[in-house]
């Protein structure tokens, strides 16, 4: 069995194809859902636990691809950068697993990174930019 975590962005009209269930029905492969910002008429992102027989995780992710769905490893991070936080909150009322938060009584942001589930809401509502995007590894999917 063959298993990764794959973030997804789709357009806004790709959003409304049932493309992930797709591959359950043409390639059977397993998905587990981590996270989903998917809106009608939207561009969406979707992190995502694939898994089943390596031949057709890749046949799936090519699938996905000329669906014009872009396939991402989950081989990146959310980072902090503690010297731009100037803890006003703002990224805690957005963060959906409480992975930001605000710890008491020192009223300061705390990131618990583990509990992140990479859907990026952060970034763009902190005001001082200290939240970012970091590559762990090579980023794009290549099979």
């Amino acid at each position: 069995m063959y298993s990764k975590i794959l973030i997804l962005r789709f357009s806004q009209t790709v959003a409304q194809k049932p493309v992930v269930c797709n591959l359950t029905k043409q390639f059977d492969l397993t998905f587990n859902i981590l996270n989903a910002t998917i809106l009608p008429r939207k561009e969406g992102v979707m992190v995502l636990e694939l898994s089943g027989e390596k031949k057709l995780f890749r046949e799936g992710v090519n699938y996905l691809k000329a669906q014009g769905v872009k396939v991402q490893n989950a081989e990146q991070e959310i980072k902090r950068e503690k010297n731009k936080c100037t803890h006003c909150g703002a990224c805690t009322a957005v963060c959906p697993t409480g992975a930001l938060f605000i710890q008491r009584p020192e009223m300061i942001i705390d990131f618990d990174q583990k509990k992140c589930s990479l859907c990026e809401l952060c970034i763009p509502a902190c005001p001082s930019r200290a939240m970012a995007v970091r590559p762990t590894r090579k980023i794009f999917f290549d099979g």
